[in-house]
């Protein structure tokens, strides 16, 4: 199967396996979609690790050889206006917009391996939230060059990053290096090939070493608050700690121990 996914441990490990570039088509944004359902509803899997297979890519978009079946103009909107239902047929528009719109309150660490680019970047920015590459990583979104525009509006890359690195992305269309995406804060950090998926999973073991809860509170919280006002965003935090804090069997150590030490 082009998804692979395994669990171990408390960690699920995705990784995209379909050769030699690990691009999506219909079946894999299904098939993507189906294991991030699980990923989220599983109890026992507390940090998830993005990947692709191979060396050469964690992605290189969508194929574009995969056909598109004709329609009429009335057709095209109408699928598009349509939400995707279990069964709906696997071809183009597909699956991606509810991979990127279903939500998630587990982390994903994501473990670049290669080029990362089109779609496969937009998985990338919007599915995993601390990232690690090796050196000869590429990052861009080509898709301007050929007038296909709006990748900017479906990421909200200038939320993520700051503006001039935005749009230098969305309008020169260029692959960038390993270090500059790291500049750019695509990135966290940049590690040996050797030991890319150890550093993802050390920082997943290390995540899903933290009480479960308050990672879901501290994912949704943050989450939630990137389109709230201050005020909001602050009453929000306050709520959902108080919420937990209620909860909690166990005084916090600083509690235990004493402010003043």
């Amino acid at each position: 199967m082009p998804i692979n996914y395994e669990k171990s441990d408390g960690i699920a490990t995705i990784t995209i396996d379909n050769p030699p570039v690990n691009v999506f088509t219909p079946e894999l944004h299904k098939e993507l979609y189906d294991v991030l359902r699980d990923f989220n509803a599983d109890a026992d899997v507390r940090c998830g690790i993005l990947t692709g297979a191979g060396d050469r890519a964690f992605s290189a978009g969508d194929d574009i050889k995969s056909p598109r079946p004709e329609r009429t103009r009335l057709e095209t909107v109408e699928r598009h206006l349509s939400p995707r239902v279990d069964g709906d047929c696997l071809e183009y528009p597909g699956w991606e917009q509810e991979i990127m719109t279903l939500p998630r309150h587990k982390p994903i660490i994501g473990a670049v391996n290669g080029v990362c680019v089109g779609q496969g970047f937009m998985f990338m920015m919007l599915l995993t939230d601390i990232r690690y590459s090796v050196p000869d990583a590429r990052f861009g979104l080509p898709e301007i060059a050929y007038g296909m525009g709006g990748a900017g509006g479906a990421l909200g890359l200038g939320k993520m990053i700051p503006q001039t690195a935005a749009m230098e992305l969305l309008l020169l269309g260029d692959k960038v290096s390993a270090e500059k995406a790291e500049r750019m804060f695509l990135i966290n950090g940049i590690v040996d090939s050797g030991n890319l998926m150890s550093t993802a999973r050390a920082a997943a073991e290390r995540i899903a070493s933290h009480p479960a809860l308050g990672v879901r509170v501290e994912m949704e919280a943050y989450q939630r608050a990137q389109d709230m006002s201050r005020s909001d965003a602050m009453a929000l935090a306050g709520h959902m700690y108080r919420m937990i804090r209620s909860v909690q069997d166990k005084e916090p150590p600083l509690a235990r121990k004493g402010a003043a030490e």
